[in-house]
């Protein structure tokens, strides 16, 4: 399913079964794709629509920090733009530290730059040291 009037998916990875990054023990493994879109919207309106969604999924907000959730969608990058803003931090501020986040994007964009790092995709992927686990789950849902 795809959120309307976010755009035109372009690309989209594989499905990864990847073990939960800060959380604690013993909370289930979770299921993560990347893809890419061309929108319209500006970053802001897009993240209001993924937070429409997004409830409308089940998800409820916590005040706790990191819990386990029905659905999480992230904007990551946005045409190397970089934002800063109360609400919305563009690059996405942790990506480069996540193998599940690093994994399904260099899969449909390994060869996108950083805005700030100014390093492919694929290289930061390279670089990072975690102790994830970031298993293939499914082929791409769609081509």
């Amino acid at each position: 399913m795809f959120i309307k009037g976010m755009g035109h998916l372009k690309s989209i990875s594989s499905v990864y079964q990847t073990s939960p990054v800060d959380m604690d023990a013993g909370t289930e493994n979770f299921l993560n794709l990347a893809l890419s879109v061309e929108s319209t919207l500006d970053p802001v309106d897009m993240l209001r629509r993924i937070n429409v969604f997004e409830s409308q999924m089940g998800r409820t907000e916590s005040i706790s920090g990191y819990v386990s959730r029905i659905i999480d969608i992230d904007i990551l990058m946005v045409n190397g733009d970089i934002i800063s803003q109360p609400s919305l931090t563009i690059p996405h501020p942790k990506m480069t530290k996540r193998a599940f986040v690093l994994v399904p994007l260099s899969e449909i964009a390994s060869e996108l730059i950083h805005p700030i790092l100014k390093k492919k995709v694929v290289d930061i992927l390279e670089e990072i040291e975690t102790t994830e686990t970031v298993d293939r789950y499914s082929e791409k849902l769609f081509d």
